[in-house]
């Protein structure tokens, strides 16, 4: 009986400890999404620019040769396309994908959505460009929430973890 007890606690600590880092890792994945966000907006921004291709193919590109959550989040704005005008896509995209995201940061790029296929090109690049302030704001927002919370949910974990196994001895 009493090695199924310890069974027990070991399990009830694993559990909560793993819940910690699952808790924890949100304010990670938002800083690498935001980043990730940043660096194919520049991408983007570069397209748009240069090469005048449709909004469309280009989040087929940047999906393409991303396999990460931004490059699925661009995938889902292509499918949209095809029924729906951008600013539908997008904003179906950012729900869709943008779990990690905060509601500050999705109003940000939501705005984004908004504007882009309905400028000009130097409509786009300008909303594109001030769209990358903003997420370096957002981004700095974000290394600081995860380096004080990271840790804080993963010792919290633990310790309520502790606090159960105390509680049922």
């Amino acid at each position: 009986m009493g090695l199924i007890k310890c069974f027990l606690f070991v399990l009830i600590f694993l559990a909560s400890t793993y819940v910690g880092i699952i808790i924890s890792s949100k304010y990670k994945n938002r800083v690498i999404d935001l980043k990730e966000l940043k660096t194919v907006l520049n991408i983007m921004n570069t397209k748009i620019r240069y090469t005048y291709e449709p909004i469309g193919e280009i989040c087929e590109e940047i999906s393409q040769m991303n396999d990460t959550n931004v490059g699925k989040l661009f995938g889902q704005v292509n499918l949209e396309l095809k029924d729906k005008n951008i600013t539908e896509a997008w904003n179906i995209a950012i729900d869709t994908y943008g779990n990690n995201f905060s509601k500050e940061d999705k109003h940000i790029i939501k705005t984004l959505g908004k504007m882009l296929g309905k400028t000009d090109i130097n409509g786009q690049v300008s909303e594109i460009e001030q769209a990358n302030e903003f997420l370096n704001i957002q981004i700095n927002k974000a290394e600081k929430e995860r380096q004080k919370n990271e840790k804080l949910y993963k010792s919290l974990g633990m310790v309520i973890g502790i606090a159960i196994i105390i509680i049922l001895v």
